[in-house]
């Protein structure tokens, strides 16, 4: 056997803290029940310096995980332990909260065991457990060429792809936001991918989590987080080949609407909008750029250029439900 098959096929790094213990119980076993061997996986739970360790309550699964307790450093510094752990030809990663649906995740594995040298596979998610939606794959494509000519979802979680691709690369520790910095990376690294509508994870967005933290001390935060990870992009794509800055470029742009939106419905201030602009604008980054890139980026982009517009914006967006 050479080095190669001897390695497992998946290594799931799983993060937990504070959880109820039955979202991980189901988390686990969604992930026993796929068509994996014992010897093809690796289910590696971080749990992140939770006030109560699960372990008492995982005895049952003892020989199926690998356990590993730290001291409370954030979703980033577990998740960088799982990588520096994990042993296997792909990664996945999965919240503890949430789990992964088997029929359509059957479908992504399928599709590293018998397609040739793929890099990764980018799937949807969902939060109704009974959608149906085909499996319907795009042609094989860099990862460049889909940042290029697709939105992408931030989320490291929706990308199952291969452990070597990281090199290098891991999540920034301490910030909010930090899969709006690893994945644009993650996918500038990965040759071939495959892009399939299979919605194979199932997102339990709860309140309480770290994303509906709303005290004024916690908005700022995830505001000052994001404006960070926009700058570290663009230092970036100021130092990669051509192809690769227009993709990056592309996300840039999308990353700073999404920004001036969270400006707008967590602050829901005049005056912290056009401080936030007046910022943007400084470091090039405002007005955006005149692109095509979807409907909804051309109505943003035009509605953001004028003093009437961006007055509508504060009116109308902090009151509307967003939709997924």
């Amino acid at each position: 056997m050479n080095l190669k098959e001897s390695k497992p096929l998946v290594s799931f790094i799983l993060t937990y803290y504070n959880l109820p213990i039955q979202m991980l119980c189901e988390c686990i076993e969604s992930i026993l029940a796929l068509s994996l061997r014992p010897d093809e996986r690796e289910i590696i739970v971080i749990d992140d310096g939770s006030d109560v360790s699960p372990m008492n309550a995982l005895t049952q699964y003892e020989d199926e995980i690998i356990y590993v307790r730290q001291k409370n450093q954030g979703l980033s510094v577990a998740r960088n332990a799982g990588i520096n752990m994990a042993t296997a030809q792909y990664i996945q990663f999965v919240d503890g909260d949430d789990h992964l649906i088997q029929k359509p995740y059957e479908h992504c594995l399928d599709i590293i065991r018998n397609e040739k040298d793929i890099d990764m596979v980018v799937f949807d998610f969902t939060s109704n457990t009974a959608d149906q939606t085909p499996f319907d794959d795009l042609p094989i494509m860099s990862g460049t060429e889909y940042m290029r000519t697709r939105n992408i979802h931030g989320t490291a979680w929706g990308y199952l792809f291969r452990r070597i691709s990281l090199s290098e690369l891991r999540f920034t520790p301490s910030i909010w936001h930090e899969d709006e910095e690893f994945t644009p990376q993650l996918l500038l690294r990965a040759e071939r991918i495959i892009v399939t509508k299979a919605k194979a994870y199932y997102y339990n967005k709860r309140p309480g989590t770290i994303t509906t933290h709303n005290d004024n001390e916690s908005k700022q935060k995830r505001l000052n987080d994001f404006s960070g990870v926009i700058d570290r992009l663009c230092y970036l794509a100021d130092r990669v080949p051509q192809n690769d800055r227009l993709a990056l470029q592309r996300r840039i742009a999308q990353l700073t609407m999404a920004y001036i939106y969270q400006v707008i419905i967590q602050l829901r201030s005049r005056q912290a909008l056009n401080d936030c602009l007046d910022s943007l604008r400084n470091r090039g980054l405002f007005p955006l750029p005149d692109r095509d890139y979807t409907q909804k980026y051309k109505w943003f982009r035009k509605m953001t250029e004028s003093a009437i517009g961006r007055t509508l914006l504060l009116n109308t967006l902090p009151y509307i439900k967003k939709e997924r």
